[in-house]
């Protein structure tokens, strides 16, 4: 089964997870007509101005790197911090001391100490979110859940971070509108000439209390900058911070990891003006070798040449036997979010996918192997003869892949294949699952994202082929067992054709009028008549349905008016298309998207219960701890979904005749793992868990060998 496309990823820079916002730069960012800054193009994606890369070598790209500034200028004003140590130090009286994640004494160089240290970040809930993210530790023994950043912006300020705590040298190449050379790092934002524009003189403006010891800076001694802690990032996306309160930015956060105030400012600047495209740029990262993986490299989706891609951390790799590792990435995405931490599955599919620099050409006819894509190291800033110079570090050159040998960097997703392992059929379904529910969570605070849509249609054309392929389920066995009414409401649209996907400020209220509007009229319960959805898009011009509807429930404050957040040359359509879906008609499945049947009763004379249609997780009736007399009809599954907090105790027991029908009973995380079973041969089965996370956890109740039955059945939640 096979979709056509239209090129939407060379068009408009958008995809599964991309880095995608709009507007300009925030008004307390640097930027021409104020700090003299000219950057050469302001991505209406990206949503701010990016500098671009800088042009390749005179020569081809090789280990030793270009030459930059001359390293006499980390005296001047405009430095943000002191280089004291070398990345390639392992025997210096501060390379032996004990750090964040290796002992004293350890034979490890900087660079090996930073993927240490990234590959020691702890795995913990996201703040009032569905994922999983990381906790930040700094040598100061304070600790922090990861900041909300664009997926580029993580990798880099994970990167100045770690030199600016460790005062190491570190800068990023890149030109101007007018073609400049530009250096942003330890020495401030500079260009051979001098200070760049008006940009800040970092260490004459801001202070430094790198001098304060463990006890001076001990509880409220902690030092606060307040001009740091008022600012944010560049960009209209919000780089909101509210696990450390009402209104904190990204400048809130940076003020709590630094001592050197000057590092928070820098940073914050950087930040507003470097992205993937930077990062992709052979003069400040690498083309490394899959076997070669470690904490801290970047993987980099790009489709198209000058636009933005998607950036991932690799924050976990190990080797497994002789010849496997496993690996598991990290990503901040725009608009801007805490770190998403990706499983072995997830992580695999970024690992192997065409535009991480793959076989192939996009539909611009460009080779993805030339794009800049793929695995990527840092390159580490060094003294040579006399200039900063980023280059590949002498332990590395057997790892190290020039940008011109294409035919070697094309192989990349395909080794990351083997290396990885294969993925179990199950397994690659709980990925793409997992894929989908994560569009669907984006397009519940952004309902008019095209983007998500696509890449939710993307991943179900998948799960159709693979549940054909493996398990012997059609499409509509796929879409009874897997939709939910919310994908048929914001059903994939053209987006070139499509007036809602340039959309600037759709929100999450608006989302919950949507489909509050939808759950009142697509299904008639008292008739037990489908009437279908009403999709979410621009129709006669506008949205009238929709926003007279908010305004018959008192919530007409909370629809916002369309409104243009890039150029849109679809802005005058009156109708926008949609997509042709491969999906089964709402109205043809309804009963299992929606739970229902009979109005929620069992049919009469018939088997079943109140919560009949519940055969599959994606439909399990979501149920409060307490007693339940139930049936399953026909050899079939019951699933119940239980609310949980992390470190409930949840018991599960269920009764009934054996002699009638054997039962057997599960407990499964919220990817149908399997936590727990009990498959005896008696009267009950019961089975206690301790919740994994909080959330939902899943009872699935199934006859053995086809077997029906009624029983009673007992959860709960302690």
């Amino acid at each position: 089964m096979t979709r056509l496309r239209i090129g939407w990823w060379s068009l408009f820079g958008l995809a599964l997870g991309a880095c995608s916002a709009s507007g300009g730069p925030d008004e307390d960012v640097p930027g021409e007509g104020s700090d003299g800054a000219n950057p050469a193009f302001v991505d209406d994606d990206y949503g701010k101005s990016l500098f671009d890369p800088a042009p390749p070598p005179s020569k081809a790209d090789t280990l030793g790197g270009r030459k930059g500034l001359p390293v006499s200028v980390d005296q001047s004003s405009t430095a943000v911090w002191e280089v004291k140590n070398q990345w390639e130090d392992t025997a210096s009286a501060a390379a032996r001391k004990a750090g964040m994640a290796w002992s004293a004494d350890s034979g490890l160089n900087w660079d090996e100490k930073y993927a240490a240290w990234v590959g020691s970040l702890k795995k913990i809930d996201g703040h009032n979110t569905y994922y999983k993210t990381f906790e930040l530790t700094t040598p100061y023994g304070k600790t922090l859940p990861s900041p909300s950043l664009e997926c580029a912006e993580m990798t880099i300020f994970l990167r100045v971070a770690f030199s600016a705590w460790y005062n190491l040298p570190f800068f990023m190449e890149a030109v101007d509108g007018a073609n400049g050379r530009l250096y942003f790092g330890h020495f401030g934002a500079r260009t051979a000439n001098g200070r760049y524009g008006n940009m800040p003189n970092y260490k004459t403006a801001y202070k430094d209390y790198s001098y304060m010891t463990a006890s001076q800076y001990a509880g409220d001694g902690w030092p606060k900058d307040s001009k740091l802690r008022s600012r944010g990032i560049g960009g209209t996306a919000s780089d909101d911070q509210p696990f450390l309160g009402d209104g904190a930015r990204a400048g809130t956060y940076f003020d709590e990891i630094f001592l050197n105030k000057r590092a928070g400012h820098f940073l914050r600047i950087l930040l507003s003006y470097f992205g993937s495209v930077n990062v992709a740029d052979s003069n400040n990262t690498f083309n490394l070798k899959p076997a070669a993986t470690l904490p801290g490299d970047t993987l980099l989706e790009r489709w198209q040449r000058r636009g933005i891609g998607h950036t991932l951390v690799v924050i976990r790799s190990e080797k497994v036997g002789e010849s496997k590792i496993e690996a598991q990435l990290v990503s901040g995405s725009m608009p801007r979010r805490q770190a998403k931490w990706e499983d072995g599955a997830s992580s695999k599919r970024s690992f192997t996918d065409v535009r991480t620099g793959g076989e192939g050409e996009n539909s611009d006819g460009e080779e993805y192997a030339k794009l800049g894509g793929g695995i990527k190291r840092w390159r580490t800033a060094k003294n040579v003869g006399g200039r900063w110079t980023n280059v590949v570090m002498p332990a590395y050159t057997s790892d190290f892949i020039p940008n011109y040998d294409t035919a070697t960097i094309a192989q990349r997703p395909a080794q990351f294949e083997a290396l990885l392992g294969e993925l179990d059929p199950a397994d690659e379904k709980a990925a793409l699952l997992a894929i989908i529910e994560d569009r669907r969570n984006h397009l519940k605070q952004y309902p008019s994202s095209c983007s998500a849509r696509i890449a939710r249609e993307d991943a179900f054309t998948e799960l159709y082929e693979l549940n054909q392929t493996h398990f012997g389920k059609s499409v509509e066995d796929t879409d009874r067992e897997h939709r939910t009414l919310s994908d048929y409401v914001f059903a994939e649209l053209v987006y070139d054709k499509s007036k809602t996907c340039c959309w600037n400020g759709s929100t999450a209220a608006m989302y919950d009028i949507v489909m509050e509007y939808n759950e009142a009229n697509a299904y008639n319960a008292d008739t037990m008549t489908c009437n279908g959805p009403t999709v979410f898009k621009n129709t006669d011009g506008g949205y009238n349905v929709f926003k007279d509807y908010a305004a018959s429930i008192g919530r007409s404050a909370e629809w916002n008016e369309w409104s243009e957040d890039e150029s849109c040359s679809q802005r005058d359509v009156l109708n926008d298309t949609e997509e042709v879906h491969e999906w089964k008609p709402f109205c043809d499945v309804y009963d299992s998207v929606l739970n229902v049947s009979g109005g929620g009763t069992p049919p009469p004379g018939g088997c079943g219960d109140m919560y009949e249609g519940n055969s599959s997780q994606s439909s399990a009736a979501s149920i409060p701890e307490g007693t339940y007399s139930l049936e399953t009809c026909d050899g079939g599954e019951d699933w119940f979904a239980v609310d949980v907090t992390s470190g409930d105790l949840v018991r599960v027991r269920i009764d009934f005749t054996h002699a009638d029908g054997d039962l057997d009973l599960f407990v499964n995380n919220s990817m149908g793992g399997a936590i727990n079973q009990s498959e005896g041969t008696g009267d009950s089965e019961e089975v206690n868990v301790i919740a994994p996370e909080t959330g939902q956890i899943y009872i699935r109740v199934a006859g053995y060998d086809g077997a029906s039955n009624s029983y009673s059945m007992n959860v709960s939640v302690n």
